[in-house]
Order: C-alpha cells, then sequence, then structure tokens
C-alpha cells in the first residue's frame, strides 16, 4: 500500500494547525467504541467473534499504524511470559513452568482472521501478543476510523487471571480474552507485550453480545440488556423465564470503560446489594460449603463501599460485580474476579473480604483514574493497598492510629535487604518478583501515608478527593498528582518523589547529641541516610508535658500544619546538603525525660533505634556516639 504523502501532508499541516490551536495547553485522550458478538463453543472451549471499532484519534498526531494487544497468545510455550517465568529469580506460583507444558488443546491463542479499515483491506503481522497493522489510510488528528475484525481464540487452562476450571471450580474466567486496541497518548504507542504484569487502554463503549450453551449462566462488566430473555441467575431480580433451544445469547453494554471481563458457569447464582446512594452490587458465586461464606459478603461489602465513596470520591458507574473465578484477586471495570479456593485452602472470612475491598478500591485507581500501570505500577496498586488498610480498619473497627504500620515494618526490612529496585522501574523489568510486590503494593501505600507526615493528614485527604475529582478518567501520570498534592497543600513535593520513586535512598535519622548549657540544652540531629524529610521532634519535660519542635527542609517552600494538638516551635529550614542540625531549647537538661524524633512514626525510618533520646536527671552532657 502506498501513500500520497504530498496530499496527506498538506491536509494533515492544515488540520494539525487548526487542531492544536483548539486544544493547545487542552488535555486529550483517544476514544473507543466496541461491538463485539462472540458464538462461544463450550465443549471445545472456543470461540468466534466479529468486532465493529470505531477509533477517535483526539491527539495532534497523524496515525499511520495501530496496534492491538492478543493477550491470550501469552499461554503458549515458549512465549515470553513463559520463559519469563521459568527464568526469574522467584517465579509466581500459578505460573512456574507450567505454560511450557501446554498442549495443543490446552493453550490459549487468540488468531485474527481479517481486518478492515474504513472497508479496505489491512496488511498485518502478529508479534506473539502484539497485532501490528499497517493503515490504508491515516488517521488524521481530530478524526477517526472504523475497524472491521473477525477472531477467533481458545482459553487456556487456568493459569494466570484468565481461563478455563480454576481451582474453585468455575468453568471460564474471560479476562484479556479479545483483541483490544493499544494505548496512544503524549508518550505515543505502549505496545508493552504481555508477560504477566498490568494493562493500560484507551476508555470507551462496549456493546457485547455472548452466545453460549444455554444452562450457562454469565457474569461481566457492564450492563445486561437482556435479562428478561436471561432468567436463569437473576431471579433475585424478579426474573424467571424458561430457556428454549441450545443457546442463549447474552447482551452487556458499558459506558465509559476501558476493558470487558466476562465470567460462565452453569452452576453460578447471583445475589444483590444496594449501596444506599451508591451502586447495586452482584455477587455471582457457586453455592456449596466451600462458597457459604459468600452469603456474608454482601454486607460487609455495601458498608465498605459507603466508607470508599466518602473518603476517596464517587464511584463512576451504576454497578458493580463480585465475580467467584481467576486465580486470586483481579480488578476489571465494573467488576473483579476472586477466587474463593487457593493451593492452600480456601478464604477465611477475613481474606475474602479483605480481597473484595481491595479488588473493590482498584475501581477508583484503575477503574476511573487509570494512571499507565507499566510505568506506575505503585500509584494504582500502593495507593489501592493504601486505601484498602484504611478501608479495613473501619469496616474491621480496629481503630488503628496507623492503618499501614504493617506496610511500613514490610517496606523497611526489604529496603535494608539490599535487593530493593527504584520503584520507577517499568512492571515487566523489576530483576524479582518480590522487588515488584513490595515496591508497587507496600512502599507505594507507605508513599501516601508517608505523604500526610509532610504535607498534614488534612492536605492528604483533601487532596485524594481532589485527584480523584479533578483528573478520574483522564489516565493522570505522578506529576498529575504531585500538581494536586502541592496546590491542595502549598508545599513544593518534587523532591520527596526523585527520592523516594527513582531513587533507593533510605531515610534514617538521629539524635546525635544534648549538651547542656546554663538553662538552656542544645540538641544536634543528624541525617544519617541519604533522602532528607522535615523533621517532628518532641520533647517530654519530666513533669510529662511536651513541646514539638518542627524543621522543614528548605526545598519544600513551605510549612505544614501543626495537627499534633502539642505546641509546637517552628525552627528555621533544615537544608538537605547538611548531614546535621543543631537548634537550642530554653530547657536544662535536667528537665528533659525523653528528646524523640516523629514519635508518630510516620516517617519510614529505617533505623528507629536512634530516634529515642532518653535522659537521667543527673546527665550534664552526652553524646549518643560515645
Amino acid at each position: 500500500m502506498k501513500y500520497n504523502f504530498a496530499k496527506y501532508t498538506i491536509i494533515g499541516l492544515i488540520l494539525l494547525f487548526s487542531f492544536k490551536v483548539a486544544v493547545a495547553h487542552d488535555y486529550w485522550q483517544q476514544r473507543v467504541e466496541y461491538k463485539m458478538e462472540v458464538e462461544f463453543d463450550v465443549k471445545k472451549h472456543q470461540f468466534t467473534g466479529d468486532q465493529t471499532l470505531t477509533y477517535y484519534n483526539n491527539s495532534p498526531d497523524t496515525l499511520f499504524n495501530v496496534y492491538y494487544h492478543l493477550y491470550f497468545n501469552a499461554f503458549q510455550p515458549n512465549s515470553m511470559m513463559d520463559v519469563r517465568s521459568r527464568n526469574i529469580e522467584d517465579p509466581d506460583s500459578r505460573v512456574g513452568s507450567r505454560i511450557s507444558e501446554l498442549g495443543p488443546d490446552e493453550i490459549g491463542y487468540l488468531n485474527v482472521t481479517s481486518l478492515d479499515q474504513n472497508g479496505q483491506k489491512l496488511s498485518y503481522q502478529v508479534s506473539e501478543t502484539v497485532l501490528e497493522v499497517k493503515l490504508a489510510e491515516p488517521i488524521l488528528p481530530g478524526s477517526k476510523a472504523t475497524f472491521q475484525m473477525a477472531f477467533d481464540g481458545q482459553v487456556p487452562v487456568q493459569i494466570r487471571r484468565s481461563g478455563r476450571f480454576n481451582l474453585g471450580g468455575v468453568d471460564y474466567s474471560m479476562a484479556q480474552w479479545f483483541p483490544k486496541m493499544a494505548e496512544f497518548d503524549e508518550m505515543g504507542w505502549h505496545t508493552t507485550p504481555y508477560v504477566g504484569r498490568e494493562f493500560y487502554a484507551p476508555w470507551g463503549d462496549y456493546d457485547v453480545k455472548i452466545t453460549i450453551d444455554k444452562n450457562y449462566v454469565i457474569a461481566a462488566t457492564g450492563d445486561l440488556q437482556n435479562k428478561n430473555e436471561i432468567g436463569y441467575g437473576y431471579e433475585d431480580e424478579g426474573v424467571n423465564v424458561k430457556r428454549k433451544g441450545k443457546t442463549i445469547t447474552y447482551h452487556f453494554k458499558a459506558k465509559n470503560v476501558h476493558d470487558f471481563v466476562w465470567a460462565a458457569d452453569p452452576e453460578y447464582t447471583q445475589t444483590t446489594a444496594q449501596v444506599p446512594g451508591g451502586p447495586l452490587i452482584r455477587f455471582f458465586y457457586i453455592p456449596g460449603e466451600e462458597t457459604k461464606l459468600w452469603e456474608e459478603l454482601p454486607s460487609h461489602t455495601v458498608k465498605a463501599f459507603q466508607y470508599m465513596e466518602k473518603t476517596f470520591g464517587k464511584y463512576g458507574w451504576d454497578q458493580y460485580s463480585v465475580i467467584q473465578g481467576g486465580d486470586g484477586g483481579m480488578e476489571y471495570p465494573m467488576a473483579t474476579l476472586i477466587a474463593n479456593k487457593r493451593p492452600n485452602g480456601v478464604r477465611s472470612l477475613r481474606s475474602l473480604v479483605g480481597v473484595t475491598i481491595h479488588e473493590m478500591m482498584h475501581s477508583w485507581y484503575q477503574g476511573m483514574l487509570a494512571t499507565n500501570e507499566s510505568f506506575y505500577p505503585w500509584m494504582d496498586e500502593g495507593y489501592t493497598s493504601f486505601a484498602e488498610s484504611y478501608t479495613s480498619n473501619y469496616l474491621m473497627g480496629e481503630a488503628k492510629d496507623n492503618p499501614l504500620e504493617g506496610s511500613y515494618k514490610g517496606y523497611i526490612r526489604w529496603a535494608t535487604s539490599g535487593k530493593e529496585e527504584p520503584i520507577s522501574t517499568h512492571a515487566d523489568h523489576f530483576n524479582t518478583n518480590r522487588a515488584y510486590s513490595i515496591g508497587s503494593y507496600t512502599k507505594g501505600a507507605v508513599s501516601l501515608e508517608q505523604l500526610s507526615y509532610i504535607i498534614g493528614k488534612d492536605a492528604r485527604d483533601k487532596g485524594i478527593l481532589r485527584y480523584h475529582r479533578e483528573w478520574a478518567f483522564k489516565h493522570p501520570d505522578l506529576n498529575d498528582f504531585i500538581r494536586v498534592m502541592e496546590k491542595q497543600s502549598g508545599i513544593e513535593l518534587d523532591w520527596y518523589y526523585e527520592y523516594w520513586v527513582n531513587t533507593t535512598k533510605t531515610i534514617d535519622y538521629g539524635v546525635k547529641s544534648v549538651v547542656a548549657n546554663d538553662k538552656s540544652s542544645t540538641i544536634t540531629l543528624e541525617r544519617v541516610d541519604l533522602m532528607p524529610m522535615p523533621i517532628d521532634v518532641v520533647i517530654t519535660k519530666t513533669d510529662g508535658t511536651q513541646i514539638m519542635y518542627y524543621m522543614p527542609l528548605t526545598i519544600m517552600r513551605g510549612e505544614k500544619p501543626n495537627e499534633s494538638g502539642l505546641e509546637r516551635i517552628t525552627l528555621k529550614d533544615w537544608p538537605w546538603t547538611h548531614p546535621t542540625y543543631s537548634f537550642d531549647v530554653n530547657i536544662p537538661v535536667s528537665d528533659i525525660a525523653k528528646i524523640e524524633i516523629d514519635p508518630e512514626q510516620r516517617m519510614a525510618d529505617i533505623n528507629k533505634e536512634n530516634n529515642v533520646y532518653e535522659l537521667e536527671e543527673t546527665t550534664i552532657s552526652t553524646d549518643s556516639n560515645k
């Protein structure tokens, strides 16, 4: 196919100029509209599909190629996922060498059998999990194209997220199952091969029809359009229709989502629970002794959802489905797959509620905010883990002052292990799964709790709501989050994320010395390790009274409010270049019982032993290094 480059260059320049004038300094994002009709064969575990995709190029760039993800192709011997799993130091136990052992009738695949653009045949080639497509006509800025595709696929045995016959007996967990257009943003195309990590895709509307054996109940993203024809599985909503024929077609629609998941089993039952002022929550599971605890799940879920909406922002759709399936817990728009049974046994109620809360919370940081998880997995998994900890703390009535205490301990153990990697590492390129997991989940969660130490809890909490309000459905990146928190707090934060995200430098502050003067004392603090932080120091006097001394960092260009409830004296800024800092207090050494750095322990200091300095009444001069 030859392009008339002169023609398209002239047209493109005219459109591009007018388009850039219109969108200068404005946010843009691509958009998709899917219509799919799928025929599913439960005997062969295979399916065929027709897909019509309308693609809107809202970018200032002319597109000459497009790319689709073919995720099921990862479940074949010698795939990138297979080889990566067999060579990484600590493979995921769910994967291990299992892909390499799959037979022809056990593998997964997606084949594209035809593809047209606006009625013109396209040339394309498959690079394992990515379809590379040469366009018949460039897609100009501000224009759209319609792609017509025929495809077929085979569902792999359950290994990772997707598959057939999981440990709990669910027949089909259909995630990452269809040819999906890759995301294009200001960084260009994102065609990350599927080797086991996260996903990133444009928002759009889905209209999906799935024809399957009449005995199957389907749970999915979106709203079921024809429940009065479906009957079985929807009795909880007053529908009870006898199915006729050998197959039945489910018709779902979902608006403003970036993926579509479904699951199917002939034994699924459904119950529902309404969140007051919020969404309807659906629960699909196979009833039996192993899933008895699912009967208790709705009440916990409703209460959790109410807390989530109040604390983290309004949920963006009218319903949500909790679906038994998959290999653990995995989030999708308007739905989650949760494996009730794992290799070590059936989940306890606490585990079931905990994983449900975590996956539901992904509706905020993966479903509505949808930062590129390949580049910023910690902004999804970490923020979700942070929110899960606070929600669980509320739901279980634990009333912990710091619900992230366990995360701090986990991070500190890892940071001092010598195996930590910067969390700016691409999700697929960590040296170990453990480095990815602790970096993304644990260190990511700590980043938000520690932020409250820097800017104050009130500013952090209001900033979280503001972040959701300003950036929901817009694919924010780290800088967008930083700017929200800077505006909310009036404090510069680039330095914090430069150290916390891009390096493995750690925090370690200590009380170096206390020197007695005539009627006062000179206290010297030291920064033992390399990451700078503002410092709270609380002096407890022998009579029990306490005073806080606060040292902002120079590069913060601001101060957090006093939320301690103590008298606070703000001292001059501590330059990050200076390893020590001395200040005088109008308290004789004989009146000091204890000096403590960050008594609330919201700073992830890797060595707490040098944070506390206790004095005896007879002390005249002492040095903690002696």
